[in-house]
């Protein structure tokens, strides 16, 4: 059992006041029965995906420095719609354009409704197939698109460029220059569209752009199910916009569930993985076994929750 907590910590959210009071009694006793084995450190070869992705690929069997994670096509497979074209997932997203940076905003923030979305990508299918590009609908914010264009690309997490430049995150890549003509081709097309009037009327964020992500092809050699890994996203959103009362909160009721549960299998085992993520580093701690475990809590203090969660933040 391995269970993977993305943005345990966060480096939108530092300073005493993050860690004061934050009682996690399941993470304490848990990190009693673990022994930290493995430290994941973001590299410049690796920065377009967050750690927690990376950790989820490697248990999947694919390379930890793979410069693309396929995970369009990963899930298509899941679906029982495995192929061997190059895969991505497209995200209607709204950029907010400032005196010297363009700006990520959180897709989900839009509430964009299916209809709209159905109705945006009906009016971008002739751009998108003129380029190769077969996109069908998957859901309001995600796309499936497919085609040659996507092959080795590589592309980073949407969750990596929100409430960012996205200039620092658009794709370098030669096979990139289509998709960047493309997105200055979707901005024009969108700047007048129905569905963008009607939501500027209501003082709603327009969609003025796409985002690729998950791009590549599944490796060959590697079966699509992999092993069970449960990934939470519970603080995932109190994270990404620095809410801390929300966090804190959050990380409470993981606590009270997911920890207590991963706990409860240690116990029961002796056998479990936990890993606590920022956005730059991974820390993964295994159980030992019960002499192993007596003797080194005989000779080191255990971590604090508050100070293993410091550890992924502390530069």
């Amino acid at each position: 059992m391995h269970l993977i907590i993305p943005f345990a910590a966060s480096h939108a959210l530092t300073g005493p006041e993050v860690w004061v009071g934050l009682q996690l009694p399941q993470l304490q006793a848990l990190l009693r029965r673990l022994k930290r084995q493995h430290v994941l450190q973001e590299t410049a070869a690796t920065a377009l995906h967050l750690p927690h992705e990376r950790l989820q690929a490697q248990a999947l069997g694919w390379s930890l420095e793979a410069a693309t994670l396929p995970w369009a096509a990963w899930h298509q497979a899941q679906q029982g719609g495995h192929s061997p074209a190059p895969q991505a997932w497209m995200t209607p997203c709204h950029w907010q354009v400032g005196m010297d940076q363009v700006v990520m905003a959180d897709p989900a923030h839009l509430r964009l409704t299916d209809d709209e979305s159905q109705q945006l990508l009906q009016a971008m299918q002739p751009f998108l197939q003129e380029d190769g590009l077969q996109v069908t609908w998957h859901s309001a914010l995600r796309w499936h698109a497919q085609g040659d264009l996507l092959a080795n690309l590589p592309t980073a997490s949407l969750d990596r460029v929100i409430g960012h430049n996205v200039q620092d995150w658009m794709p370098q890549h030669p096979a990139a220059r289509p998709l960047q003509r493309l997105q200055s081709e979707m901005q024009m097309l969108l700047y007048n569209h129905p569905v963008n009037d009607a939501r500027d009327a209501r003082r709603q964020h327009t969609v003025n752009a796409f985002w690729l992500h998950g791009a590549g092809m599944l490796p060959a050699d590697i079966p699509a199910a992999g092993p069970t890994v449960t990934v939470s996203n519970a603080l995932r959103a109190s994270a990404l916009h620095g809410d801390l009362p929300t966090w804190r909160q959050a990380w409470q009721q993981l606590d009270a569930t997911a920890v207590a549960a991963l706990l409860e299998h240690v116990l029961s085992t002796g056998q479990g993985q936990l890993s606590l993520c920022s956005e730059h580093t991974a820390h993964t701690y295994s159980a030992v076994p019960g002499a192993w475990h007596q003797s080194i809590t005989r000779l080191f203090k255990q971590p604090s929750p508050a100070a293993a969660l410091q550890a992924l933040i502390t530069i």
